[in-house]
């Protein structure tokens, strides 16, 4: 079970190193090459989505089917085991929709510029005729 969150945390580490790679400054080959090369990888990465969506719904199952400690039976371990369990899903929540909101903006700067590339292309044709 914790092999799925391993997975999960690298990719979205890796999808904040790209994010950061595509946000810094560089020349302009050196840009257009990077775009590129990670639109490339874009769309067999795509996988990310539906399985944090999924992850996303097993929380959402876990969290409807788990035992409530409320009562007075409950003792101390029972307890923080409880919370514990609490706290990891809301951490686990914050991570599937963290892998997707990074997917989302790593996609759109790629597009944005891949339009800017072609904006460019298009003034530079207009300054030549």
């Amino acid at each position: 079970m914790a092999l799925q969150w391993m997975i999960l945390t690298y990719v979205v580490a890796a999808e904040a190193a790209l994010a950061l790679l595509l946000t810094l400054p560089y020349p302009k080959l050196l840009k257009n090459r990077l775009v590129s090369l990670i639109s490339l990888i874009l769309q067999p990465a795509l996988f990310i989505v539906p399985f944090a969506g999924f992850q996303l719904l097993d929380i959402y199952w876990k969290n409807e089917h788990r035992l409530m400690c409320t009562s007075e039976i409950c003792t101390a371990a029972e307890r923080d085991r409880y919370e514990k369990s609490f706290y990891k899903s809301q951490r686990n929540v914050i991570l599937c929709v963290t892998a997707c909101l990074l997917y989302w903006c790593i996609q759109r700067i790629c597009k944005y510029n891949k339009e800017i590339q072609s904006l460019e292309e298009i003034e530079k044709r207009y300054k030549d005729e």
